[in-house]
């Protein structure tokens, strides 16, 4: 006898979750991903900029690559660090809801768990942005010789 036909069908619940158990879904869901989209945001932000301002010059680049490459980056370390962040929040205490295989396979609660996700992620990568707090956006005085300079040759 096989271990499928082993499995009692009278205890798989085919009820669909309730409301708390979408809830506790979409709040396991979305841990991992605020952690996800905290360290792609940060390491994007700090790879794009060092890129731009160091490299982009000497390389020739524009902002946008500088910033495309820094994607890159943060791309690569988000796939090394996946593991990490799942054991941080399993750490936490982010269990799963005990919901059935079937319960899991309901719609409601694959939108709960896509909701999570997406939740999680948007709130990690607004958290990632912090950065962008301490990054000198109104440029060097150099640069802003330069661009006055040619302003006041034109005038005269």
């Amino acid at each position: 006898m096989t271990h499928l036909s082993k499995l009692d069908q009278s205890n798989i619940k085919n009820v669909p979750p309730t409301a708390h158990e979408l809830r506790h879904l979409a709040f396991h869901n979305s841990i991992p991903f605020v952690g996800f989209g905290f360290l792609d945001n940060f390491i994007m932000i700090l790879a794009g900029e060092y890129i731009d301002m160091r490299l982009g010059m000497s390389l020739g680049i524009s902002t946008m690559a500088a910033a495309a490459c820094g994607n890159t980056i943060s791309d690569l370390c988000g796939i090394g660090s996946a593991w990490y962040v799942e054991m941080w929040a399993s750490r936490l205490g982010a269990e799963p809801p005990s919901l059935s295989p079937s319960q899991m396979e309901m719609r409601s609660s694959k939108v709960a768990a896509n909701l999570g996700r997406a939740v999680g992620v948007v709130v990690g990568c607004l958290i990632g942005m912090f950065p962008l707090l301490f990054i000198d956006t109104s440029g060097s005085s150099d640069e802003k010789k330069e661009i006055e300079e040619p302003t006041e040759n034109k005038s005269a």
